[in-house]
């Protein structure tokens, strides 16, 4: 059951620090490298993201 809640969680959208706080971790790390499987796409959705910010604010040239 608590493998499903944090997976759940971290599924949703959660931030993976609040994850920790919940399951009671003493570091983020110990969540990140128990339940990364749960966000394989994480690094591709963190470029993606960081550059649509920076078309939006860069001038075209």
């Amino acid at each position: 059951m608590r493998h499903s809640h944090a997976t759940q969680l971290l599924r949703q959208g959660i931030h993976p620090k609040v994850v920790s706080e919940r399951l009671g971790h003493a570091t983020i790390a110990i969540t990140l490298d128990t339940y990364s499987h749960v966000l394989p796409g994480i690094q591709e959705e963190a470029a993606l993201t960081l550059d649509a910010t920076l078309r939006a604010i860069m001038p075209q040239a």
